[in-house]
C-alpha cells in the first residue's frame, strides 16, 4: 500500500490549494510516513490526529517570520495528516485520539494490515492517480524530472 497514499494526497493537495509553488516531496514523505509503524506491528502514535498536530505545531513555531521554509515544512504534517483520512485511521478511537482517551495502543491492527483485499484495488486507484499526475506534469522530460527533484513543484493546473 503506496501509490493509495501518494496518489490521494498529491491530488487531494493540488486539488485544495492549486499553488504552482507548492513543494510535493515533504507532503509524499509524510503520506508514507506512518506506513513504519507496520513495522512496529500496528498503529501507534504516528496514526494519532495528536503527532501531526504537534508536528504542525513544532513546524509552525520553528519558522514563524521565515515563509518560504514554513511552506516547505508543512507539506510533512499535511501528508500525515492526509494519510489519516485515506486510511480510515479514525475508525480506531484509541489510537486516533491517543493520548486523550487513553496512552495505551492496546496491540491496534495496522490499519493497512486490516483492510485486507481492499488494498488491491486502492492500491489500483493511487496508481492510476499517479500515473495522471506524472502525464499531467510531464514528468517523461528529464527537465521537468529535475526541477521536481530540485523544488518538489509540479506543473499541473491550477485553473478551476
Amino acid at each position: 500500500m503506496f501509490f493509495w497514499f501518494i496518489g490521494t494526497a498529491i491530488v487531494t493537495v493540488w486539488w485544495v490549494f492549486r499553488d504552482p509553488a507548492f513543494d510535493y516531496r515533504l507532503l509524499i514523505v509524510g503520506s508514507v510516513l506512518p506506513l513504519g509503524e507496520i513495522a512496529l506491528g500496528g498503529a501507534k502514535i504516528l496514526h494519532s490526529v495528536t503527532f501531526s498536530i504537534v508536528l504542525m505545531a513544532v513546524f509552525m513555531l520553528l519558522t514563524r517570520g521565515r515563509k518560504p521554509i514554513r511552506k516547505t515544512l508543512l507539506g510533512l504534517p499535511i501528508g500525515t495528516l492526509l494519510h489519516l483520512v485515506f486510511t480510515g485511521a479514525w475508525t480506531n478511537a484509541q489510537v486516533f485520539w491517543w493520548p486523550f482517551l487513553g496512552t495505551g495502543f492496546d496491540d491496534a491492527p495496522h490499519p493497512v494490515l486490516d483492510r485486507g483485499w481492499w488494498n488491491v484495488p486502492l492500491e489500483l486507484i493511487g496508481l492510476a492517480l499517479c500515473t495522471w499526475v506524472y502525464r499531467t506534469a510531464h514528468l517523461a522530460d528529464a527537465e521537468r524530472r529535475n526541477w521536481f527533484r530540485r523544488t518538489g513543484q509540479l506543473d499541473l493546473p491550477i485553473q478551476r
